[in-house]
């Protein structure tokens, strides 16, 4: 049986960037020790995307959803910043694609975040809401 998560577009671009960083040339970032430690940050903030989706996903469409949500947010806004900081070991034209990937995923969890938000708390002026 497959997975619902699997259809989810966010979870399937936080994958797909994850796998695409493992193609990157990892030989030039494991030659020195500045590109090592890059690459562990990367691996990282990288794989926390994904695996904040799932578990976010896991424990049901409530509060703890968007919580997770949002600290997927944060590891692709680091993961971004990674990229930006590793001019010295990736080519331009790779860390810009990476880049524009990480910004559609942080665009894509900011929406999905407040749709999200503004169905879990009711509105101020809900008639109905108890003060």
């Amino acid at each position: 049986m497959k997975d619902r998560l699997e259809n989810n577009n966010i979870y399937q671009k936080a994958v797909e960037i994850y796998n695409k960083f493992l193609e990157d040339n990892l030989d030039i970032l494991s030659k020195d020790y500045c590109g090592r430690e890059v690459a562990r940050q990367l691996i990282r903030s990288l794989g926390s995307i994904s695996s904040n989706i799932e578990e976010g996903y896991g424990r049901g469409f409530g509060k703890e959803y968007t919580y997770f949500l949002r600290v997927a947010r944060g590891s692709a806004r680091e993961s971004k910043g990674w990229y930006q900081r590793s001019k010295k070991f990736l080519p331009p034209k790779v860390i810009d694609q990476r880049v524009k990937a990480l910004d559609e995923i942080i665009s894509m969890l900011v929406a999905t975040v407040n749709k999200l938000e503004t169905k879990i708390r009711p509105s101020s002026l809900d008639p109905r809401q108890e003060v």
